[in-house]
């Protein structure tokens, strides 16, 4: 069943063509692929990002919508991204740039795609393990800008994945929302491990 994908804000696309159509914006950015593409360049409708919210317990899996990424394509080829973030204008260009993500977040979908399940996709930054993931959110009506995690839905870490993370496997929520809670626990302070020692 094809994926859900929340509607894009007009006015954050409409800024990533605008700078997709500048040389100077497409120059000064950190883009070989942008600078050196021969054909047109085509700026896709993306995915919303979300991050997990520092704030909230991470059991809780509270999210907050930081940005959209539209894909820049070459033909069927991604070769970057072009973000947008909420200003006080509305929705703004932020920055182009490309990586490994790029190719793995078109890959990720693709597999997503193919799944019975409706999901709405989106993607899930978690800042504190360096990660990226797809976030197939179970809730395909769901457009807040604030959400939690569901305990069905998926996560699908995108390459390269942080240790103890398998590329492309998916996560129910239910599962990864304790490794992180465990990942990011601190240290057990020496007095402590001697205590349990005792």
């Amino acid at each position: 069943m094809p994926l859900h994908l929340p509607p894009a804000p007009a006015a954050g696309l409409r800024s990533v063509r605008t700078a997709l159509a500048s040389p100077t914006a497409v120059h000064e950015a950190p883009t070989p692929a942008l600078r050196t593409a021969r054909g047109p360049l085509i700026a896709e409708p993306g995915l919303p990002v979300h991050v997990l919210d520092p704030t909230a317990p991470r059991s809780a899996g509270r999210t907050r919508l930081n940005s959209w990424r539209f894909t820049v394509r070459n033909g069927d080829r991604p070769l970057a991204v072009g973000e947008a973030r909420l200003t006080a204008d509305g929705w703004t260009f932020s920055h182009f740039f490309e990586g490994p993500y790029v190719n793995a977040a078109d890959r990720a979908m693709h597999e997503a795609d193919a799944l019975s399940t409706p999901y709405q996709a989106r993607l899930l930054s978690v800042p504190a393990l360096y990660m990226l993931m797809l976030w197939l959110h179970t809730d395909v009506a769901d457009m807040s800008a604030e959400s939690a995690l569901g305990e069905q839905d998926l996560l699908v870490p995108l390459a390269p994945a942080p240790p103890g993370f398998t590329a492309y496997l998916p996560l129910r929520a239910a599962q990864f929302l304790p490794v992180l809670e465990r990942r990011l626990a601190p240290p057990a302070s020496p007095a402590g491990l001697l205590d349990s020692l005792a």
